[in-house]
């Protein structure tokens, strides 16, 4: 047996072995020293009839996957297991932005989900969708500014615009974006004819990718008992919870039991959740356009609260430089969409584009055959998706379940993970101590309760040593399982 040395992440210098094992007398690590990042692409081809628009059925497409994972100075003691996490992101913020955001709170602590759970030991990765961040959007697709979306049809049905006109199912697709968006940077004053008139994607499409980001993280971490852990994180949420179903009848996405037996556990954070098992088409039918885009102060939009509470209930919720720093990033993700938008035609003010789809495949129908252990997290204080959507999903998983935890947490927005405290409410009482922090110290915010979870969650199974329940972690960070529901 190796001689383990169980050193702090950063603990040394020197040159730093990745995820190598010892095994012989000489020394080793139990705990990471450093972490690495690095960033590649992963080919596939769309298969026939799974995009919306049958004209990119064969093309050739690539996947962005963003890693982050352990390193150890002198190898990893062969006791020590290896873990790997895949990180599905949601509708608008690649992986890369969401899950390993730059930048620290108030008390210097890092942001970067994946750089947390790496320095305790889970190699992380990250996957942009098809659509997203650096990932294939398509000449016809997403990289066309013509596909944003033109005025409405009128009430009648009848278009007035030689150009086309456009409808949609959904307000997060908003109608006349040429117009609204695109008139300066890039348009020129003009509106244009799409070259692609439907949805870009349905949930399956991005099923799809979650298996091979599964498939990819298991090849190349090499985890002890051969399974990822899967996150799924706002609409995150609902293309993880259809990869996770049996009973998934769509035949070019045979075999889900297979990609379920890849999987010890799962996280839906902030999901959304709800609608139709299958894809079914709205009264007055689909968005008829592929693209959509969000300015800065849109992507700032998911920092906000529920009503009821205030920025004075929660102080330094939001990090400064925070927003700022994500939608920086947004941009070095986006090379087009950096040189659109704005009103100045020689500054562009930048647009993060994002795809239109159709959701479906989580729902009650859904979460009821979930076999996989569950754990469910949401912000008590989420403008953007209701905290109640957390406490529906987790009554409807599976009675049977034994490992199901829901964790509800106070003074977190849909953005805690990059979430903040400052002032006397982050002092926990005398006689309480922070959730994952050491005794006597304040709370850090929801970003490091949420890391505290998800290594809890991955290594253990267990939330504060429960393997079941549901739970509050109040505006000091400290945690209440909160009581029974009675008859």
């Amino acid at each position: 047996m190796g001689i383990c040395l169980a050193l702090g992440a950063f603990g040394a210098g020197g040159l730093l072995a990745v995820d190598s094992f010892r095994s012989s007398d000489e020394p080793c690590d139990q705990m990471p020293t450093d972490i690495a990042t690095s960033d590649y692409a992963l080919d596939f081809s769309v298969p026939a009839g799974l995009m919306p628009d049958r004209r990119f059925d064969g093309q050739k497409a690539q996947l962005h996957v963003h890693r982050v994972q352990p390193k150890y100075q002198h190898g990893r003691c062969a006791q020590t297991p290896v873990r790997a996490a895949v990180l599905i992101h949601g509708r608008t913020v690649p992986g890369p932005v969401a899950f390993d955001l730059k930048g620290a709170d108030q008390d210097h602590n890092k942001l970067s989900v994946q750089a947390g759970l790496a320095r305790e030991g889970i190699d992380t990765f990250a996957p942009s969708l098809l659509g997203y961040g650096q990932s294939t959007r398509f000449k016809d697709g997403l990289d066309d500014p013509d596909n944003a979306s033109l005025r409405a049809f009128r009430s009648d049905g009848s278009c007035a615009f030689a150009e086309g006109c456009d409808r949609t199912h959904n307000p997060v697709f908003p109608l006349d974006q040429q117009g609204t968006k695109l008139s300066t940077n890039p348009l020129a004053g003009q509106r244009y004819a799409h070259s692609s008139k439907v949805r870009f994607a349905g949930t399956d499409v991005w099923v799809r990718d979650v298996r091979q980001a599964i498939d990819d993280a298991i090849a190349k971490a090499h985890p002890t008992d051969g399974k990822v852990t899967l996150l799924g994180y706002s609409l995150g949420g609902n293309r993880v919870g259809r990869a996770l179903y049996a009973n998934n009848p769509n035949p070019l996405l045979p075999k889900s039991s297979d990609t379920i037996a890849k999987v010890n556990r799962v996280v839906f954070l902030s999901s959304f959740y709800g609608g139709t098992t299958e894809e079914s088409t709205p009264s007055g039918g689909f968005v008829s356009f592929p693209l959509t885009l969000t300015d800065h102060q849109g992507t700032s939009d998911g920092w906000k609260l529920a009503s009821g509470t205030t920025e004075q209930d929660c102080p330094g919720r939001i990090v400064n430089g925070s927003q700022d720093e994500t939608w920086k990033e947004l941009m070095q993700q986006d090379g087009r969409g950096r040189d659109w938008g704005g009103t100045d035609p020689h500054h562009p003010a930048g647009l993060n584009r994002s795809p239109t789809f159709s959701t479906y495949g989580w729902n009650s129908t859904v979460a009821g055959q979930l076999t996989v252990p569950a754990l469910v997290i949401h912000g008590i204080d989420d403008g953007v998706l209701p905290v109640t959507t957390s406490t529906t999903l987790y009554d409807q998983l599976p009675a049977s379940m034994q490992n199901k935890v829901l964790v509800q947490i106070k003074c977190a927005s849909h953005t805690l993970l990059a979430e903040g405290c400052t002032g006397a409410r982050c002092k926990p009482p005398a006689s309480a101590t922070v959730y994952g922090q050491a005794p006597n110290t304040t709370w850090a915010g929801p970003h490091a309760t949420l890391n505290a979870a998800l290594i809890e969650w991955i290594t253990k199974g267990t939330f504060d040593g429960e393997g079941t329940g549901k739970f509050t972690v109040d505006k000091s960070g400290v945690v209440h399982r909160q009581a029974a529901a009675t008859g």
